[in-house]
């Protein structure tokens, strides 16, 4: 379950969303393509979301770092979600 969070976008909801059903380590472009969102926009605001710390990224693969997971369990509260 994904919690609202006021700074949000829209994308960062599928992301997630994504990530829920798929705890896989991928590139921001197999990342959009499973979403329908351009690659671009998707690999931006990954970059925002690594700095929130719910994502770790190595040489351009993405994988939810033990805090996101928490995240998508609903065991943070948006004031623990540092925002970028």
């Amino acid at each position: 379950m994904v919690n609202r969070i006021s700074w949000f976008s829209p994308v960062d909801y599928e992301i997630m969303l994504f990530y829920e059903d798929h705890d896989i380590a991928v590139t921001a472009k197999s990342i959009a393509a499973n979403i329908d969102y351009h690659r671009q926009y998707v690999n931006k605001r990954m970059r925002v979301l690594e700095d929130a710390g719910l994502f770790s990224n190595k040489e351009g693969i993405y994988e939810l770092t033990d805090f996101g997971r928490e995240f998508l369990a609903g065991n943070v509260d948006e004031d623990e979600l540092p925002e970028p």
